[in-house]
């Protein structure tokens, strides 16, 4: 990626602060870079990132391919301004309560955006592009944790605990959604097909725990897994940890209150 097109990508994410630039080549712009940002996120929602293309965008906006390209530099910059535009799209919820309770709404908040744009599991997170919406979301992951007694470098390391976790269980039920939809046939379903078969290679007294408890795990969860349980029990698991680790000495240096 040429220095340039850095330059100019970072120009557009903070278009609302700096003001929108105007295209350097071909014709006068017919639509908004809003537009185009919200025209690849129509196609991300519909297609998923594997599939999205900057023609896909440019056919849904009525332009011609190269004119897009007069609004971002290239694919992989579109999806960025995407991401951080996703992430503003609705207010952070007020940060109360207790630790547990502000800690548990950073990660519902990571839950539910990506149940609602399941693309972003797709999107590359090595070198994220800063944006204001990306980093207004930071600084409130940071709030919720400022005083609890952590040092500048825990506190990076809980938010980002906090969210890789909520992003891995929603990529479970994700996938678990998914496989419903393209298969067809519910989890009930599936092993009602399967069953006969598993029950003949998998007595149950060769595997009397998996009996057991898959039992009792398909009976409580009608399905074969219920990610949203699990994405709730090892969160409270991982506050649980947070909380005993702030258990310990204050150390000279801690970012706590008393």
């Amino acid at each position: 990626m040429e220095n340039e097109d850095v330059d100019r990508t970072l120009t557009l994410l903070w278009r609302r602060t700096l003001g929108t630039p105007q295209g350097s080549r071909g014709p006068k712009q017919r639509v908004s870079v809003d537009e185009v940002i919200q025209a690849g996120i129509a196609v991300a929602d519909e297609e998923g990132l594997l599939a999205f293309s900057m023609r896909k965008v440019a056919d849904r906006l009525g332009l011609k391919l190269m004119s897009l390209y007069t609004y971002v530099p290239g694919r992989s910059e579109l999806i960025g301004l995407m991401v951080d535009e996703v992430a503003g799209e609705r207010e952070l919820p007020e940060l109360v309560g207790s630790l547990r309770e502000r800690l548990t709404t950073l990660a519902r908040n990571q839950w539910d955006e990506i149940h609602r744009h399941p693309w972003l599991l797709q999107a590359d997170k090595s070198r994220p592009w800063i944006g204001p919406n990306v980093s207004d979301r930071y600084e409130w992951h940071l709030s919720a944790i400022e005083g609890a007694g952590l040092t500048d470098l825990e506190m990076d390391q809980v938010v980002t605990l906090i969210t890789g976790f909520a992003e891995q269980s929603a990529r479970a039920s994700v996938d678990a959604r998914r496989a419903a939809e393209s298969t067809g046939i519910s989890d009930v379903q599936w092993w009602e097909i399967n069953a006969p078969v598993l029950e003949q290679v998998m007595p149950a007294d060769r595997y009397p725990l998996s009996g057991r408890v898959g039992t009792a795990a398909g009976q409580e969860y009608n399905a074969i897994s219920d990610p949203e349980r699990s994405f709730r029990f090892g969160l409270d698991r991982i506050i649980d940890g947070l909380e005993n680790l702030l258990k310990r000495p204050n150390p000279e240096g801690r970012n706590g209150r008393p």
